[in-house]
């Protein structure tokens, strides 16, 4: 597969994230918002997991972002228009369910706003009022501002630092929001929707909030996949206190059934190894 266009849309020191536009007619006509590909930059390298953030099936292209963190992440930034990519296979995962709940909340956290912005188009093409939350450590890591404000019927932004936005994080301002989207006694609200990705502390905070006044919340969990086919069971999460796998069952759970602290320790668990890797590949 190969890539046709590339941008890169922040860079602050060793960070970037990343956009490429990549010809795949075949996933460009069947994906679809909330599902993802997985792709193989070399022939002896990982699998890696991306949200099909937009498609354009007239020219056959769907664009990925990611933020250049791993080893992989940083091979495929590496790449260049007209380069190709060794696999890529999708779409992968459940669509997300869209229809008119009324509202619909919705919280992106640092590259995970790439991964709401399909979700919001189509929850809005729905007729939902559309109420968007980004945010990232500081401004020069914000990316889809302008294009989610088109389609958002409010947009709030937030930074770790104040350089941009309001100051504080993405769960402040939605705490304001639900307890003034809820109805008689601030307990429970049937026309609402939240749905949150981003870092795992972030949506663990975000269920937290939205449990405690009854309001529906979906996560998109970016759980560890190897063969993203519901064979090797690395992405296995426990929902409901059962084993289900993020690549076959998800990406989209219900965040109040999700075990947040073991899916904290499971993603953890090559975090020392990758950083490894990464040290020796620039030596």
């Amino acid at each position: 597969m190969k890539i046709v266009k590339k941008v890169v849309l922040t860079r602050i020191r060793d960070t970037r994230i990343t956009k490429i536009e990549m010809h795949a007619p075949l996933i460009a006509v069947k994906a679809k918002a909330g599902q993802f590909v997985v792709l193989m930059v070399e022939e002896k390298g990982e699998r890696i997991p991306l949200t099909v953030v937009d498609t354009d099936k007239d020219r056959g292209t769907i664009t990925l972002i990611f933020q250049e963190l791993g080893l992989t992440t940083k091979l495929l930034g590496k790449l260049n228009a007209g380069d190709t990519l060794y696999a890529l296979v999708g779409p992968m995962g459940h669509s997300t369910e869209i229809k008119n709940y009324g509202k619909v909340i919705l919280i992106g956290g640092g590259v995970g706003i790439a991964e709401i912005y399909p979700v919001a188009k189509a929850f809005k093409d729905a007729g939902n009022h559309i109420i968007t939350i980004i945010g990232a450590r500081t401004k020069g890591l914000l990316i889809l501002e302008d294009e989610l404000k088109t389609i958002s019927d409010e947009l709030h932004v937030v930074t770790d630092d104040g350089s941009y936005g309001k100051k504080g994080f993405t769960t402040d301002i939605l705490k304001d929001i639900v307890r003034g989207s809820t109805s008689s006694g601030g307990r429970t609200s049937n026309n609402v929707l939240v749905y949150a990705v981003g870092p795992i502390p972030m949506m663990k905070r975000v269920s937290s909030i939205t449990k405690d006044f009854n309001i529906k919340t979906l996560v998109s969990l970016n759980a560890l996949m190897v063969d993203a086919s519901g064979m090797c069971g690395c992405c296995r999460v426990s929902i409901n206190n059962e084993v289900k796998f993020s690549c076959v069952d998800g990406p989209e759970f219900d965040a109040h059934s999700v075990d947040w602290e073991e899916l904290e320790k499971r993603n953890k668990i090559y975090e020392e190894k990758e950083k490894h890797i990464c040290k020796l590949s620039t030596k």
